[in-house]
């Protein structure tokens, strides 16, 4: 990639945390918009923004399981009911 502008952050490690995720997909949104990348450039940091939205939707799914799995009823069982942000919990950037 040397030959082209890349997106800076290409040859990090995968974000920890979901936060740091949305985090980095941010900033490439913002260099894509930016229009300072290369067409190669652009490519590389949609590419790399492809497999962040990956990671990100993997690891919702993982935070949904979890929840439904940690949501018992009085009975003991598992009581799933789906869970609804109030309007101060929503922010509404989605």
């Amino acid at each position: 990639m040397a030959e082209y502008d890349s997106p800076d952050s290409d040859d990090l490690p995968a974000p920890t945390d979901f936060a740091a995720t949305v985090e980095r997909l941010e900033q490439l949104v913002e260099r894509l918009e930016s229009g300072e990348l290369s067409l190669e450039g652009s490519l590389a940091a949609f590419e790399q923004g492809v497999r962040l939205t990956r990671d990100a939707q993997r690891r919702l799914d993982e935070a949904q399981l979890r929840v439904r799995t940690l949501t018992e009823g009085e009975a003991g069982g598992i009581d799933l009911q789906p869970f609804t942000a109030t309007p101060a919990e929503d922010d509404g950037e989605r």
